[in-house]
C-alpha cells in the first residue's frame, strides 16, 4: 500500500487547480513522507491543516493557550506516529481532526479550564465541571448531547452539572443582590 501512495507525485499542485481527489492524494503523499521522517513534509502538512486543527481545538478547549497546546500535541503525535494513519479508514483531514478532537477532550479532562466569562457587573463566572458544561451549552451553543461528547461524560451527568451550575449562579446573584 505505501508503494501505491509513494508512486504519486510529491510536489504540491498550485493553489486553486487541485480538485478534492488531488488534495487527498497530496495529503496522503505528505503522510507517506512524514512516516519516512521528512521534516519538510510535516511542515507542509502543518501549513495545510494548522488553521482547521486550531479552530476545532479552540472550540473544544475554549481558549487560545489550550488550543495552541493541542495543536502542538497533535502535530507532535503525527510526527511520532504517522504510521498509524490508514487511508482505508478515512482521509488525512478526518484523521487529523479526530486526533485533534481526542487530544482537546483529553486536555479538558486533565483540567484545562475554559476562561471565566464576565457577567454584566464585571464579576467572573466561576469555573469547574458544572460551569464548563453550562458554558459549552449556553455560551458556545452546544446541545447537551454534544456537551456530553466533548466532556466525555454521560448525558445525565451533563444535565446534572448544568442544573447545578444554574442553581449556583442563581444563588450567587441572589447574594449579590442582597449585599448590593
Amino acid at each position: 500500500m505505501p508503494d501505491r501512495r509513494a508512486a504519486r507525485a510529491t510536489t504540491p499542485t498550485p493553489a486553486g487547480t487541485a480538485g478534492a481527489e488531488d488534495e487527498a492524494a497530496l495529503d496522503e503523499d505528505l503522510m507517506v513522507r512524514v512516516t519516512a521522517g521528512e521534516e519538510d513534509a510535516l511542515a507542509a502538512l502543518y501549513d495545510r491543516f494548522e488553521r482547521r486543527v486550531y479552530s476545532l481545538a479552540r472550540r473544544i478547549c475554549g481558549h487560545d493557550d489550550a488550543a495552541e497546546d493541542v495543536v502542538q500535541d497533535v502535530f507532535l503525535e503525527v510526527w511520532r506516529r504517522a504510521e498509524r494513519f490508514d487511508p482505508a479508514r478515512g482521509s488525512v483531514a478526518t484523521w487529523l481532526l479526530t486526533l485533534t478532537h481526542r487530544t482537546a477532550v483529553d486536555a479538558v479532562r486533565r483540567g484545562v479550564r475554559r476562561p471565566t466569562r464576565l457577567v454584566d457587573d464585571d464579576r467572573d463566572v466561576p469555573s469547574g465541571p458544572d460551569h464548563a458544561a453550562l458554558a459549552l451549552a449556553f455560551y458556545d451553543g452546544h446541545t447537551q448531547v454534544e456537551v456530553a461528547a466533548i466532556l466525555g461524560v454521560p448525558l445525565g451527568t451533563v444535565k446534572s452539572r448544568t442544573a447545578a451550575a444554574i442553581a449556583d449562579l442563581r444563588e450567587r446573584l441572589r447574594l449579590r443582590d442582597e449585599s448590593g
